[in-house]
């Protein structure tokens, strides 16, 4: 059974950084992509970074280019999503997800995923 446990959600403030940690499990780690995706209050869950199983590919979504880097530990089998620079906008609950298109930068509709973790940012 496929796995994810999302984890490193908090308040902070406008500037500050965050690391969150997806631990997965139930799957080959080093074959899938892997992404991370955020829900704020009221709207669509939105894709936020993708790595794929070598981390020679990485891609991020422009709300969090040049503030964001996604990396891996094989061992661990955990994907890492650095936040810095965060902003109010940042604010939503954060999840990972295997579940993406052959682009690796679209969520499919109903993605597995784990509870989730909150990022709040204060003004």
């Amino acid at each position: 059974e496929v796995r994810l446990t999302e984890s490193g959600g908090g308040v902070v403030q406008a500037g500050e950084s965050l690391r969150l940690a997806c631990v997965t499990s139930g799957f080959v780690f080093s074959n899938y992509v892997v992404a991370w995706a955020r829900q704020a209050p009221g709207k669509r869950l939105e894709w936020v970074a993708s790595i794929s199983g070598d981390s020679n590919f990485k891609a991020y979504s422009e709300f969090v280019a040049g503030r964001a880097a996604i990396s891996r530990d094989t061992r661990k089998k955990t994907v890492y999503l650095d936040l810095n620079d965060l902003r109010p906008e940042d604010t939503a609950m954060y999840y990972c997800t295997k579940d993406l298109d052959p682009g690796n930068r679209n969520i499919y509709p109903t993605p597995k995923t784990g509870p989730g973790t909150q990022v709040t940012v204060s003004a």
